[in-house]
């Protein structure tokens, strides 16, 4: 009996055991969110993509491909291209239909002056700073130019918190080429960046430093960089300008989900969604006006609309794509690159945003 009962108690404590595992491990999974589900509707459309998406994109004129709907809510694989006239691409890939739309390159946006609705982010905002404004790395000269972004949303890690922009406004120097310095942990991050003052470090004001690891790339699915905020110098609500303060929650996207960004360029402006599972290669310089250091694909990407380059265009990069709700939008998606030229077929680029939370352990800044 004495060796049946201390049988059993081991069996007990070791099925006790198991189950405190298993505890451990769905409550670590459900903290990982993942970035976001494919409806049912688009699981076939999404095999079928990415089954033949590596084919499509030995093309060097194929510069990306998503899931999607056509105008009668059919599921559909899109093709996105470089330039019109290109040979080869059929009318179904497995059984689902393709449409091509020339996009132009893909490329990360960074950059020159536009216009803008609302409070301008592109002067010198009064302190403690909103997001959605011009920014930069305060060395980011060299070459002849300077270049700047969006810093675009605060986040939290731990008791911590963080400006989000995008790596390759942050940390995308790694030589010593034309400004004799790399970006690197230390360094200040301004306000407006430097396309906003004439290439002048004077008079821009610091809000952030750099961190280290900070900066996503080249070895995440994601184009990210973060700062840690100087005490004072930024709304600690994580308010955006013309948006207000955003939740705390995050929203995952779906096929015509209306979403709206506040930039350095086109300021406030609004989009819909019309990609998801979006396979696309960016190629990154080195530094400011620098030369070509790797060439990165993302995979399971979201793709806005961005006729005429009007909803994100060169220097948005680093924006955050939110519900386009009045009050307390949720954050679905951190901007960074778009099309190359501008026409109907343009298209912007996010990162699911839960992709970067997941990534840097943090959560966003709001309500």
């Amino acid at each position: 009996m004495d060796n049946l009962l201390t049988i059993n108690s081991r069996t007990i404590f070791r099925a006790l055991y198991l189950l405190a595992i298993l505890f451990i491990m769905n409550f670590q999974i459900a903290l990982a969110e993942p970035p976001f589900e494919i409806p049912p509707g688009l699981l076939k459309a999404k095999e079928a993509q990415e089954l033949n998406t590596p084919y499509l994109m030995e093309d060097p004129d194929v510069v990306g491909t998503a899931i999607g709907e056509d105008l009668n809510g059919n599921a559909v694989i899109k093709v996105f291209l470089a330039k019109d006239g290109v040979k080869g691409i059929p009318s179904k890939l497995n059984g689902i239909s393709v449409i091509k739309e020339v996009t132009g390159e893909i490329v990360a946006y960074r950059g020159r002056p536009s216009s803008s609705t609302g409070v301008d982010p592109k002067t010198k905002q009064s302190t403690p700073v909103k997001m959605g404004t011009s920014g930069s790395w305060r060395y980011d000269l060299a070459n002849g130019y300077c270049c700047s972004g969006t810093l675009g949303s605060l986040i939290q890690i731990g008791g911590n918190k963080y400006i989000l922009s995008n790596y390759h406004v942050l940390y995308s120097d790694i030589v010593n080429g034309g400004n004799g310095r790399i970006a690197q942990s230390g360094d200040p991050v301004i306000q407006p960046g430097l396309v906003d003052t004439g290439c002048s470090t004077g008079i821009a004001q610091n809000v952030a430093s750099l961190v280290s690891g900070g900066g996503s790339l080249p070895n995440s699915n994601i184009d990210a960089g973060i700062a840690q905020v100087i005490s004072g110098m930024v709304d600690t609500t994580g308010s955006i300008l013309n948006i207000g303060t955003i939740s705390s929650a995050t929203a995952s996207p779906f096929i015509n989900q209306t979403v709206k960004k506040m930039g350095r360029t086109t300021g406030l402006s609004k989009s819909s969604v019309s990609g998801l599972n979006a396979t696309v290669s960016i190629t990154y310089e080195n530094e400011c006006a620098g030369s070509d250091s790797f060439t990165k694909t993302f995979t399971g990407q979201i793709i806005t609309k961005n006729s005429s380059c009007a909803f994100l265009n060169s220097g948005d990069s680093g924006s955050l794509m939110v519900q386009d709700v009045t009050t307390n939008p949720k954050a679905v998606g951190l901007l960074y690159a778009g099309s190359s030229t501008c026409n109907k077929f343009s298209i912007a680029v996010a990162n699911p945003i839960n992709e970067v939370l997941n990534y840097y352990g943090a959560t966003m800044v709001g309500n």
